[in-house]
């Protein structure tokens, strides 16, 4: 009978013994896989980083556009939708290209970091289309020119027929204006976009 019993209480240590180790092996490969996730989410986290900051050739290059960081110059922009702003101060609109962009939560003042980068550029990195005729939301919505509402541009208060191949300069006021506005209208529109305050 102790025999029986030491045999039985050597099964039962062992069982326990295996069952520990077990265990471990468990935690173990649980806290690799925790660990290789933070990994990953970094790798990821830190590629991005590299991607906006480097001064390497990034993705996307405006074509024609000069060397990242030779230039550092603002202008002061203005989409109103039936006489309502639009809002670029959304994340989805800021800091989509590291040449031209709208950052620090800001609307109202784009970023030209390289020479010859155009506003067609701009609108592409935040996909918004626009054309000399119709301007397009990301979610498809379209704002065209037709016999009631009419999209027109404005740069320092000269009317043009279209700003996608304008490369803008230090300190410009361009206006995007949708609707059917009269004179006044679009003087106070204009008016709006000259008293920003551009954030350099």
């Amino acid at each position: 009978m102790g025999k029986k019993y030491r045999e039985e209480r050597e099964k039962e240590r062992e069982s326990y013994v295996e069952k520990h180790q077990k265990q471990k092996v468990k935690y173990k490969l649980i806290a690799l896989g925790i660990f290789g996730g933070i990994i990953a989410v970094l790798a990821i986290s830190s590629y991005n980083f590299y991607e906006l900051s480097t001064t390497v050739t990034p993705k996307g290059v405006p074509p024609g556009a000069g060397p990242l960081g030779g230039v550092h110059i603002h202008a002061g922009l203005l989409t109103m939708i039936y006489n309502q702003m639009f809002d670029y101060s959304s994340p989805a609109y800021q800091l989509k290209s590291p040449y031209i962009h709208f950052e620090k939560d800001n609307g109202e003042t784009v970023h030209m970091h390289a020479a010859n980068v155009t506003l067609g550029f701009l609108f592409d990195s935040i996909k918004i289309g626009l054309n000399d005729k119709c301007f397009i939301f990301p979610d498809k919505r379209q704002f065209c020119s037709n016999d009631k509402y009419t999209l027109k541009f404005y740069i320092n208060h000269q009317q043009v027929p279209s700003i996608h191949n304008y490369v803008f300069k230090a300190n410009d006021r361009i206006l995007i204006s949708y609707g059917n506005e009269n004179e006044t209208q679009i003087n106070d529109q204009l008016a709006r976009v000259d008293s920003f305050n551009l954030i350099s």
